[in-house]
């Protein structure tokens, strides 16, 4: 898969992922999300520090996944930042969160999204195609952090209007159409 020059640095090794994973064994296997497992593990940030991070290894027959952060030897895989807190679904039917924190969190999200619609130093939109709660995930200060862009698509921000016109991805009812006008 050829990556946008400007996400090129963010990719990671395959090796360093399997490092990480211990070769995605069951000690790091920390659940199923769509189209594949997630594995818990350590890769070192730029300078040199540890991070935590969420791995998801796809299902090696999904062709529904368009972007990846490491597609080395027939494998795509996602990494993320684990989030101590992990997504928000696990909390819409509990009373752990106040209604500040859920609008706090919601604001976060909302914030996210308006980020990836209107980048500022990239000629390049990213449209999320499968926002819900799952896919919103929640540090060890309650922040929103928006993941997993695997049926993401890149769109350009050169363009008065923006249409997305596809084949259905996603979570059943979740479909969303981003139209925005660009503000001159």
């Amino acid at each position: 898969m050829a990556l946008v020059k400007e996400f090129e640095h963010l990719k990671i090794s395959l090796d360093m992922i399997k490092l990480a994973t211990n070769s995605f064994g069951s000690d790091h296997f920390i659940g199923v999300g769509g189209f594949g497992k997630v594995y818990k593990g350590e890769i070192p940030e730029r300078d040199g520090r540890p991070i935590t991070v969420a791995i998801k290894q796809l299902d090696r027959n999904t062709d529904k996944v368009d972007m990846s952060f490491s597609d080395e030897a027939d494998e795509k895989i996602l990494v993320y930042k684990y989030e101590l807190n992990g997504s928000l679904e696990k909390y819409l039917n509990s009373n752990t969160l106040t209604c500040v924190q859920r609008l706090k969190i919601c604001v976060g999200a909302a914030r996210g999204l308006e980020y990836l619609l209107n980048p500022l130093e990239t000629q390049q939109r990213v449209l999320h195609r499968d926002v819900k709660s799952a896919n919103v995930l929640l540090d060890q200060f309650w922040e929103a952090k928006v993941s997993d862009f695997g049926l993401s698509r890149l769109g350009p921000t050169n363009q008065e209007f923006l249409f997305l016109v596809s084949n259905v991805v996603g979570t059943p009812g979740t479909v969303i159409l981003f139209m925005r006008k660009q503000e001159s």
